[in-house]
């Protein structure tokens, strides 16, 4: 064995660093020849359909129609023959071993590792976002682990990880890899979780469903015009995921990034939030995030945090239970409180969890139930 696989190896071991990753050839075969006719990095699209316009991709709302040789608005699907592709398969950008704090998931696993992956492209276009040198750009264009499906369930297992994250980008617009490993991971008895915009058409999502079990899904705006401008997408297929994931009994947390300007329009947050209450989703966690300056929106503050513990009021007056703030450290905001007898049941300093007064998912003061995946 070389010494660069043995370092890649280790990389996978102990989900450090990237500095064995490796940059992937224009054009590779299975055995790593030079191949005129696929990356090896590729897989034939589950979803996609042909026209005399080009190859129509089914799995998200953008609905792309690539011509031959051209790549979709996720940067990772391609027209080759007539044929539509992903070239995010097996091959993420970023590897790491994380706590599942850190999706966030508040409600699931606490205090467990999560084998978390992602590859470049994303289906959305957010002027704010953190990880735009990986989400806005192909897999062709980033330094790559050669890691399928197979080789990624055995890293998780020889870590010690509960649960695969499908994360740092958007695993919607690495659907096939994200399916492939999520089935095999089921089948092993490991958890896998979503970290996602939700923006995905309803037939690929509740096929995908069959083997999730949770989500943190970001819901960016709860208007329309501001998710165009914003990240150049719609807001009604975000809300249509919601209610799938619930329906389809995937554990469900919501994320609600505050960008000054932007988002922070309160009685915005509150039809936010009705709307969350009124069709069943009062019981999964909602998290406020602060917003940071990122990307093309530099020229903003940070999010006051008075607005962020506003709209965490607002929240829990429209009947929200489990309401959080987030990337704002020392808040008693990031602990789980009793809805009934108001007691601490989860008390958190950033990404660890220092106590769990918690008997079967039932508060030790009270015995109410906190909904959850616990163990």
């Amino acid at each position: 064995m070389s010494n660069q696989e043995m370092n890649k190896r280790e990389f996978l071991k102990q989900g450090l660093a990237a500095t064995s990753a490796i940059t992937c050839s224009p054009f590779m075969s299975l055995a790593g020849e030079p191949d005129e006719k696929l990356w090896k990095w590729s897989k034939e699209g589950l979803y996609w359909s042909a026209t005399p316009r080009g190859s129509k991709c089914l799995i998200c709302p953008n609905e792309c129609i690539i011509k031959e040789g051209e790549a979709g608005l996720c940067h990772n699907r391609i027209n080759h023959n007539g044929v539509l592709y992903s070239v995010a398969y097996g091959n993420p950008c970023a590897v790491n071993i994380d706590p599942i704090e850190k999706k966030p998931f508040n409600h699931f696993l606490p205090g467990s590792r999560a084998y978390s992956i992602g590859t470049a492209g994303c289906n959305l276009a957010c002027m704010n976002c953190q990880n735009w040198t990986i989400s806005q750009t192909s897999p062709k264009e980033t330094r790559n682990y050669d890691l399928m499906p197979d080789k990624l369930i055995e890293q998780t297992i020889a870590n010690n990880c509960q649960s695969v994250a499908y994360t740092y980008s958007e695993p919607i617009s690495f659907y096939e890899y994200t399916f492939d490993s999520a089935k095999l991971a089921r089948e092993q008895g490991i958890k896998n979780v979503l970290v996602t915009a939700g923006y995905i058409n309803e037939e690929p999502l509740r096929n995908l469903c069959k083997y999730i079990d949770a989500a943190r899904v970001d819901l960016k705006s709860f208007s329309n015009d501001i998710y165009m401008k914003l990240s150049a997408g719609s807001l009604q297929p975000v809300l249509n995921t919601l209610k799938i994931l619930a329906e389809q009994g995937v554990w469900l947390e919501i994320i609600n990034l505050i960008v000054p300007e932007w988002t922070d329009d309160p009685e915005m947050i509150k039809r936010m939030c009705n709307w969350l209450a009124k069709n069943g989703l009062a019981n999964y966690p909602l998290h406020f995030d602060r917003f940071h300056p990122e990307y093309k929106l530099t020229q903003l503050s940070a999010t006051p945090i008075a607005i962020l513990v506003k709209a965490r009021e607002i929240a829990i007056a429209e009947g929200i239970k489990y309401v959080y703030i987030g990337n704002v450290p020392g808040l008693d905001a990031q602990n789980t409180w009793c809805p009934k007898c108001h007691d601490l049941v989860i008390e958190r300093r950033g990404f660890s969890v220092l106590q769990r007064n918690l008997i079967k998912g039932c508060c030790t003061k009270c015995g109410e139930k906190i909904p959850g995946v616990w163990e």
